[in-house]
């Protein structure tokens, strides 16, 4: 029979509807949070059709974080990377790229979380690197970064206040410089 009686199977539509749920659920409660079960009963599919498409909630996983980690890094010029990034992050909640609420909030997981996680942290620093000719450029990525995964973790996880509450023009305004600073070309 179909997925649920009286709607036609649709095999894009359903790991769509796997992603979208996977990739809302791992921002908001981590990896090692989010059930399987979870994640099928969010897509209005059964846990089955998950290990159809996808084999495991590992792979999953990686899908999510590749859906919108890796094709933000493919189709943004390095030069624009943490702009966009700082940007996306701090959209309106319908608008915004959880890829960083993923990624810290699955911090804490071993295996092939953690694999990925490593991956994609290194590929966004070899993006960064890539803007500044200084001798220590993978120090000053993993700065840029650390600043950009700091803000998420500050704004989005723990809620701090002010900086949870603040505009995101303010924000932009004020760090966007200074990591321009130090990824800057020397002349």
């Amino acid at each position: 029979m179909t997925e649920q009686a009286g709607r036609r199977r649709d095999a894009a539509a359903t790991q769509q509807a796997l992603l979208d749920a996977a990739a809302k659920l791992f921002a908001e409660r981590g990896f090692d949070r989010t059930t399987v079960r979870d994640i099928a009963g969010g897509a209005g599919v059964n846990q089955a059709l998950l290990f159809r498409y996808f084999g495991s909630k590992e792979a999953l996983f990686e899908a999510v974080i590749a859906r919108n980690g890796r094709e933000q890094l493919a189709t943004t010029p390095p030069e624009r990377f943490f702009s966009a990034s700082l940007r996306s992050m701090l959209a309106p909640e319908g608008a915004r790229n959880r890829t960083l609420e993923t990624y810290l909030r699955s911090s804490g997981s071993d295996g092939v979380a953690a694999a990925i996680r490593q991956e994609i942290g290194d590929e966004y620093a070899r993006a960064l690197a890539t803007l500044t000719d200084a001798p220590d450029a993978e120090l000053r990525a993993d700065l840029a970064l650390a600043w950009l995964m700091g803000i998420a973790l500050v704004r989005e996880v723990s809620g701090k206040q002010p900086l949870a509450g603040a505009d995101p023009g303010d924000i932009a305004r004020l760090v966007l410089p200074a990591v321009r600073t130090l990824l800057e070309r020397s002349e």
